[in-house]
């Protein structure tokens, strides 16, 4: 019987099974003796033990799609940044840190922005166009109102998605939305992987719907960008790759060099301002960080 594991607490993990519910697994000795740790959203091969109880054995981690280093998940395929268009108003260098860390793990995405129902058309549109420019969907979602939550499930059907964001944005009503259904199917999940629910949070997957699922990772909470150099994070700003091979100087930072396309691209409006003013802060506060 093949599953997914959706969370893993004290060394037993909890593996969907579409059609036959949630299984509370441990994992054969060998995985230890090799070294192979499962990680959430691994896809797995189990025996079962006790079907009434539900309760059985990893016995094989099918080959993984990809895996990520932090947080320690497996098979995820892009990821959703959640933030809110006002109440409150968006912290742009926090969404800047969280789109650089999705490129530094090579994760595509998307951005909704919710509370669009109390949102200006200005305000909309200036979010649009800061961040259409760099190559990433933009959504416009009410989750209050359930307006766009239908555009989001087709976006996440047949993968898995983590999702991020701040707190206050809507990402547990927007989970909600998406999940009411499938949880009136397997609602035994809840009940099963409550184990360590008020200790330390994990890493977790919700079941949307057949082959579909969100990932809930605390993992992304986590913004510090220390370990990449000053010099690397233009990598990470995708709308630069365009410009910078055009710049006078070799290695151009795009901070004070004279001839700089991307200050160039910044002033004709081609690159956002904001993210642009952002990608500064984030230079100097790397450039300041003694390595050794």
């Amino acid at each position: 019987m093949q599953g997914k594991i959706m969370k893993g607490i004290a060394g037993f993990y909890y593996v969907h099974v579409d059609g036959h519910g949630v299984y509370e697994c441990k994992a054969k000795g060998i995985f230890r003796k090799e070294k192979i740790k499962p990680l959430v959203g691994d896809d797995v091969e189990l025996d079962v033990l006790d079907e009434r109880e539900k309760r059985g054995n990893i016995r094989e981690i099918l080959p993984r799609k990809s895996a990520l280093v932090r947080p320690a998940v497996a098979n995820v395929d892009q990821a959703l940044i959640l933030f809110s268009i006002v109440r409150p108003n968006p912290n742009f260098n926090l969404l800047d840190r969280f789109l650089i860390r999705m490129e530094r793990q090579e994760l595509p995405t998307f951005i909704c922005f919710n509370k669009e129902d109390i949102a200006s058309e200005e305000e909309k549109e200036a979010l649009r166009m800061a961040y259409e420019t760099c190559g990433y969907r933009v959504l416009f979602i009410s989750v209050l109102e359930n307006r766009g939550v239908d555009q989001v499930r087709e976006l996440l059907a047949g993968k898995t998605t983590t999702l991020a964001g701040p707190s206050g944005v809507g990402k547990s009503s927007l989970i909600n939305r998406l999940s009411f259904a499938a949880r009136m199917e397997t609602g035994e999940i809840s009940e099963k992987i409550k184990r360590g629910r008020h200790t330390t949070r994990h890493s977790e997957i919700i079941a949307l719907g057949e082959g579909t699922y969100i990932m809930d990772t605390p993992g992304f909470t986590s913004l510090d960008i220390s370990e990449i150099t000053k010099e690397e994070l233009e990598e990470y700003y995708p709308e630069f790759r365009k410009y910078e091979p055009l710049c006078k100087f070799r290695g151009c930072a795009h901070i004070s060099e004279p001839e700089c396309k991307v200050k160039e691209a910044v002033v004709a409006g081609k690159i956002s301002q904001v993210r642009y003013e952002n990608y500064k802060v984030l230079y100097h506060e790397l450039k300041n960080i003694r390595r050794y």
